[in-house]
């Protein structure tokens, strides 16, 4: 990898393989973009494993919302071990309760399903009814890699603040900047220290359309310019 971490959003080979052909340094898997991304079927991840030697961090959630059932929570305990067989590297999950609150229980549940392998808590975080407290709610758990966030639900370009916080506590190594991301965002958030960056349509004229590898190119070497 070199000095920042690209990741890129795929929803099938074509696209992991334009990505890696682009210079990310790594995948996120889902489906159902139009909902945010839900849990993958093991086909696509064993397919993408067999054409592409990125990393792959899958998605495991079952709803477009942020809670979780206890079935719905069983279900994605057994689609961990599934698609960590398929060739997951690392997953991609974060649940709040009925009150807005992280939702440690079910969120640790899935943390000791995908262990020893790393996970992202996704955006739920900036979904929080108490923004400040879930995050740290969510870095002070085990085998977290990093924390996709935009610091405010809107998006990065409202977050900046948050994040630059954030950042300047100590967490920039926990932040994967994404939601909204645009270039002009980079260079402050790479001088905050944050060196982890989240694209999906960024990288595609549409949600219809492919990964284009030029436009991941020219992500690669935006985030690069530290």
């Amino acid at each position: 990898m070199t000095g920042s971490l690209l990741e890129v959003i795929a929803l099938d080979v074509r696209d992991a393989v334009a990505a890696e052909e682009g210079g990310a340094d790594r995948l996120e898997i889902v489906a159902d973009i139009s909902v945010g991304g839900l849990t993958p079927a093991p086909e696509i991840v064993a397919a993408i494993a067999k054409q592409s030697a990125l990393p792959q961090m899958v998605m495991l959630r079952p709803n477009a919302g942020f809670t979780a059932t206890a079935e719905e929570l069983e279900g994605l305990e057994r689609d961990a071990r599934i698609l960590a067989d398929a060739g997951a590297a690392g997953f991609v999950f974060g649940f709040l309760d009925e009150q807005g609150a992280v939702d440690l229980a079910a969120t640790e549940a899935l943390i000791h399903a995908v262990t020893p392998l790393p996970w992202t808590f996704h955006r739920a975080v900036d979904n929080a009814a108490d923004v400040q407290a879930g995050w740290r709610a969510v870095r002070l758990l085990p085998n977290l890699a990093t924390v996709l966030t935009s610091g405010e639900v809107s998006g990065i370009a409202a977050g900046l603040p948050i994040l630059r916080s954030r950042a300047e506590a100590g967490d920039a190594p926990l932040i994967l900047a994404g939601g909204g991301l645009k270039p002009h965002l980079v260079p402050p958030l790479l001088d905050y220290g944050v060196r982890a960056f989240h694209v999906g349509s960024a990288v595609r004229a549409s949600w219809s359309d492919p990964v284009d590898p030029q436009l991941v190119r020219r992500w690669r070497d935006l985030v690069d310019t530290i």
